[in-house]
C-alpha cells in the first residue's frame, strides 16, 4: 500500500528497457536499481517498463517487471524507430530497427529523459542489458480538481465507472431475433439480397473440404493483394467482433480511449479484459466531426470508426492520420468502408502511420455475418501479439474461401457497384425524411445506414413494429440518448412503404 501511494503521489517514472536474449532478471534489477539511486529517482515512482515488442516476453525483462510490481510495455519496432533518442547506436538499428531500444520505448508515451542509456556490464561478457530512465507527466483525474481548470482532453475524457451506463452488447440483431421473419429489417446493417448466388455456390464447394484442417494462407495473400501489403501484415479473424477482443487482450496499453458514438464491441472487449475504458464523446451540434484534439496526449490506444456507426460519418483521413504517433496503437474500424463509393478516406494499406490497425469486416456488404470473416491489418509484430491471442485454427474453411472469393476482380467491381446503389438509396430515404419536420437526420451520411432524432423516438420505434418496421435503438451507444434510431439503407421501393409507417407512427406519437 505504501508503495502504491507512493506512485500515486510523485511524477511517475518510466524505465525503458533492453536485454539479450538469456538475460536474467536479476541483472535487470541491479541496472536499474543502480540508474535510479545513482539519479536520486524513489524506485517506488517506477510505474512502467518499456521495451521493444519483440523483447516483451523475454523472461529477464518479464521477471524484472513482476518483482517491481509495473507492466511490461512492448512496443513495435517501427514506433520506437520513429522516436528521436540522444545516444542512438547504428549497431543496434541495424539488429532490432530502433537506435536505442531503451530510450527510445522510455520516451515512446513523451516525458523527460532523467538518465540516459546505460548497460550492465559483467565481467565476463559482453553488456546484456540497457536502460533510461524518464519522467513522464502525471496524469490529473477530473475527480481530483487540482490547480486550475481542466483542459480540453480531460473535459472529454470522464473517468470510466466499473458499470457502463449503456448496454454495450445490445446489437440490431436483437430488435429481429423473435420476430418470426415478420418485420422488415432496418435494424441490421447487412446488404440485403446476400451472398449472391456465386458466392453461395463458392462457399458450397468448400465443404467437401471439411476433414482438413484450415489454411488460410491463400486467403491471406489474397487480401494482402487487394490493399498492396505484404501477407505477413494481414491476419484473418472470425468476423471483426474477434479482432477487437484479440486487440484487447494480445496488447499492452495502459490509457485505452474509445470515441463515441460507435460500435460498442470494442468497449466492452477491453471492458472484459479488465481494462478501464475513457471515453472521447463527440457531439451531435458538431455534427459527430471529430476534432483531434479531443483526444489526450496520454492515450497509448485509440479506437474510432470511419465511416462511423451508428453516426454514419465517414472522417477526413488526414484527420485520422493525425491521431498517430509513436506509442500510440491507433485502431480504425473500416467495417463499412467498402460501401463508401471509391473507400475515399480509408487508411487500409498505409503503412507510413505509427502505430495503425486497420479493421475490415466482409459480413455487411457480402451477407456473411452467419460465417464470420474479417481481418485485420497492421505491422507484422503487432499481428504476432494479435495471433498470440487467438486459439488455433480460428477461421473456418468455408469462411477463408469467401475471404479469398471477395478479394477477385469480379467480386471488388461487384462491391464498388453495390457502394454506388447504396448512396442513390441513401441520398432518396434522406430526401424522404427531410420531409417530416418531427426528423433531424445526421448529415452528410456516408455510411449504408442513417442516425436520426426523434422526440418520443422510443414511441415511434414500437409504432413501427406494429407497421411490420424494425428501426435500431440508439440509446445503447454512448453519447447517444432515447431520442435517436438507426436506420439501415434499402432499396427505394422499401424505403417508399417505410416512409408511409414513418408518417403514421409520427402521427399516433405526435398528434
Amino acid at each position: 500500500m505504501a508503495d502504491e501511494t507512493a506512485r500515486a503521489a510523485a511524477a511517475p517514472l518510466v524505465v525503458g528497457v533492453g536485454a539479450s536474449k538469456g538475460v536474467p532478471a536479476t541483472e535487470v534489477l541491479a541496472l536499474i536499481g543502480a540508474a535510479l539511486a545513482d539519479a536520486g529517482l524513489d524506485p517506488r515512482a517506477v510505474v512502467e517498463l518499456a521495451t521493444v515488442r519483440g523483447k516483451a516476453h523475454e523472461p529477464g525483462l518479464v521477471g524484472a517487471a513482476t518483482a517491481l510490481g509495473v507492466p511490461l510495455v512492448g512496443y513495435a519496432a517501427g514506433e520506437l524507430a520513429a522516436v528521436e533518442v540522444p545516444h542512438g547506436s547504428g549497431v543496434v538499428l541495424a539488429a532490432v530497427g530502433t537506435p536505442s531500444v531503451a530510450e527510445a520505448a522510455a520516451l515512446a508515451g513523451g516525458g523527460q529523459l532523467l538518465v540516459p542509456k546505460r548497460k550492465s556490464s559483467p565481467a565476463d561478457r559482453a553488456a546484456m542489458a540497457t536502460c533510461a530512465i524518464v519522467r513522464r507527466p502525471r496524469l490529473r483525474p477530473i475527480a481530483e480538481g487540482g490547480d486550475g481548470p481542466p483542459t480540453r482532453s480531460e473535459e472529454a475524457m470522464p473517468i470510466p465507472t466499473t458499470e457502463a451506463p449503456h448496454d454495450l452488447r445490445h446489437h440490431g440483431d436483437a430488435e429481429v431475433r423473435d420476430d418470426g421473419g415478420t418485420l422488415i429489417d432496418l435494424a441490421v446493417n447487412v446488404r440485403t439480397d446476400t451472398p449472391p448466388a456465386w458466392l453461395r455456390e463458392r462457399i458450397a464447394d468448400s465443404l467437401t473440404g471439411l476433414a482438413a484442417y484450415p489454411d488460410g494462407r491463400s486467403a491471406s495473400a489474397a487480401v494482402a493483394a487487394r490493399h498492396g501489403l505484404p501477407a505477413e501484415r494481414v491476419l484473418l479473424t472470425a468476423g471483426a467482433a474477434e479482432a477487437f477482443v484479440l486487440l484487447a487482450r494480445g496488447l499492452t496499453f495502459r490509457h485505452p480511449v474509445v470515441v463515441h458514438p460507435q460500435f460498442t464491441g470494442p468497449e466492452a472487449a477491453l471492458r472484459d479484459a479488465g481494462h478501464e475504458v475513457r471515453r472521447v464523446l463527440l457531439r451531435a451540434e458538431d455534427g459527430f466531426r471529430l476534432d483531434p484534439a479531443a483526444v489526450p496526449e496520454e492515450a497509448d490506444l485509440v479506437v474510432v470508426g470511419n465511416p462511423t456507426n451508428p453516426t454514419s460519418v465517414l472522417h477526413p483521413a488526414d484527420t485520422l492520420a493525425q491521431l498517430a504517433r509513436p506509442g500510440r496503437t491507433l485502431v480504425v474500424d473500416e467495417a463499412f468502408m467498402d460501401a463508401v463509393p471509391g473507400e475515399r478516406e480509408a487508411l487500409a494499406g498505409r503503412t507510413d502511420l505509427p502505430g495503425l490497425v486497420v479493421l475490415r469486416s466482409l459480413t455487411k456488404t457480402w451477407g456473411l455475418a452467419g460465417l464470420r470473416i474479417g481481418y485485420v491489418l497492421a505491422e507484422a509484430e503487432t499481428l504476432a501479439a494479435l495471433q498470440r491471442a487467438q486459439p488455433l485454427w480460428p477461421v473456418s474453411t468455408p469462411a477463408l474461401v469467401a475471404a479469398g472469393a471477395c478479394m477477385e476482380p469480379r467480386a471488388l467491381a461487384e462491391a464498388a457497384e453495390a457502394a454506388v446503389r447504396v448512396a442513390a438509396d441513401r441520398a432518396h430515404l434522406l430526401a424522404g425524411l427531410a420531409e417530416f419536420e418531427e426528423v433531424r437526420a445526421v448529415e452528410p451520411a456516408e455510411g449504408p445506414f442513417v442516425l436520426i432524432r426523434i422526440d418520443g423516438a422510443t414511441q415511434v420505434r414500437e409504432r413501427l413494429r406494429t407497421l411490420g418496421f424494425a428501426a435500431r435503438r440508439g440509446d445503447t451507444f454512448p453519447g447517444l440518448g432515447a431520442d435517436w434510431l438507426r436506420l439501415a439503407v434499402r432499396d427505394r421501393p422499401t424505403t417508399n412503404r417505410f416512409l408511409q409507417a414513418l408518417d403514421q407512427a409520427l402521427t399516433l406519437t405526435h398528434p
